[in-house]
């Protein structure tokens, strides 16, 4: 699995009421929490938000309450992978159900700057910075994870195998 766009930025400790605020919490149709996603932090981000860009974030991100709304948002807004130091662990685990491509590297969380073009081969765990010529190496999810990502989730990976 391959990913290319460019960088939004954010930094430490991002929670899930910023990602999708609680008062939205009422609808499970994905593209009208994608058409809020990051609001309270970033009113820019669902006039900017491009198919394929990439999140990166510093620590702990995807902290506080453990709602699926929030991978599904940034997963719905467009963004194809989200890169950071270090994810809150049921964030880290949520993204993986619904198919949401993460990657934790610490280098690359302190070196892609906003707007920065960025590749990544999620397969390998490179990401490269096409803007500064950088390369920085994540660890790879397993087959079966990436596998189940490439699907589209826990669910939707479960599901192709009895259809």
């Amino acid at each position: 699995m391959k990913a290319h766009g460019n960088a939004i930025k954010y930094g430490d400790h991002v929670d899930t009421d910023v990602i999708i605020p609680a008062r939205y919490l009422a609808t499970q149709n994905h593209k009208e929490l994608a058409s809020h996603c990051m609001e309270d932090i970033d009113k820019s981000f669902v006039d900017r938000v491009k198919d394929g860009d990439i999140m990166v974030a510093g620590v702990n991100f995807g902290c506080g309450s453990s709602r699926e709304h929030a991978p599904i948002a940034i997963k719905a807004s467009g963004i194809s992978c989200v890169i950071a130091k270090s994810f809150a662990r049921i964030f880290y685990r949520n993204a993986i159900n619904i198919g949401l491509a993460i990657l934790e590297c610490e280098k690359a969380s302190e070196s892609i700057a906003e707007g920065d073009e960025v590749d990544i081969d999620f397969d390998a765990g490179v990401i490269t910075n096409v803007t500064k010529n950088e390369t920085y190496q994540a660890q790879p999810f397993p087959d079966f994870i990436r596998d189940m990502i490439a699907k589209g989730g826990l669910m939707a990976s479960i599901t192709e195998g009895t259809k």
